[in-house]
């Protein structure tokens, strides 16, 4: 791995962004944290970051439109080439169907699907001229199967979506060198649509950490899994089982 491989994780200051973070930095990458609003809680991730990687940076961004990942990308190729994009942005919305608005359906469309083909698009070419990178875009548990989902419809489609943007890119670009995955948390401890209650659905007992979806997103990056491409690990204790 080159020593100046950058890792792109979008949404990366706290919760599972953060343990994305923290992993691929561990693993010699230079991660490049991103956030929107929360400048206090940046500026605490960042300085917990740098007592692994001197090198990070952090870059304040709205993904969900084209300037904002432009500036994402341009304070990123001062550093070194983007090897690793992982797309980890995305709110949550739990209302029902009929009393959802068309404004929060464009901001769970925007923020979990469009802030992702926007990365997407920015990252491959690169990618394409080194004929090197991984991608990996945070879905949700078993979002390639089509379930009822009340109360959550905007965040299952946009989650759904992102499955086809997985798999349709995994297609397109592997001739490029370019390797595209998902990973699909379930109930992690801290998110916020993840309760107590959620344990006795889940068949190992306990939620999920941060940690355990980075290490599957420390996998998919890794040489260990250079012929797996398109596809999607749930981190799910086998909750959907």
């Amino acid at each position: 791995m080159k020593s100046k491989s950058c890792a792109v994780i979008t949404g990366s200051t706290r919760g599972i962004g953060f343990a994305i973070a923290v992993e691929l930095a561990e693993r010699g990458f230079i991660p490049i944290l991103n956030y929107c609003d929360d400048h206090i809680g940046a500026e605490r991730a960042h300085t917990k970051l740098l007592g692994i990687c001197k090198e990070t940076q952090i870059v304040q961004a709205d993904v969900t439109t084209e300037s904002g990942v432009q500036s994402l990308f341009e304070v990123t190729s001062k550093l070194g080439p983007v090897d690793v994009l992982v797309n980890n942005v995305g709110q949550f919305h739990y209302k029902p169907f009929i009393e959802s608005s068309l404004e929060e359906w464009r901001t769970i469309l925007d923020s979990n699907l469009i802030s992702a083909v926007l990365c997407c698009q920015q990252a491959i070419p690169s990618m394409r001229d080194r004929r090197n990178g991984h991608i990996v875009n945070i879905a949700s548990m078993h979002a390639d199967q089509i379930r009822s989902r009340p109360h959550t419809l905007p965040y299952a489609i946009a989650k759904s979506g992102l499955i086809h943007l997985t798999k349709t890119l995994a297609k397109t670009e592997a001739p490029f060198g370019i390797r595209v995955n998902a990973v699909g948390p379930g109930f992690i401890e801290g998110g916020e649509h993840t309760h107590s209650e959620h344990v006795a659905r889940i068949p190992l007992g306990q939620l999920g950490q941060p940690d355990d979806v980075a290490k599957a997103v420390s996998f998919l990056v890794s040489k260990n899994a250079q012929y797996i491409t398109g596809i999607l690990i749930d981190v799910d204790g086998g909750a959907l089982l």
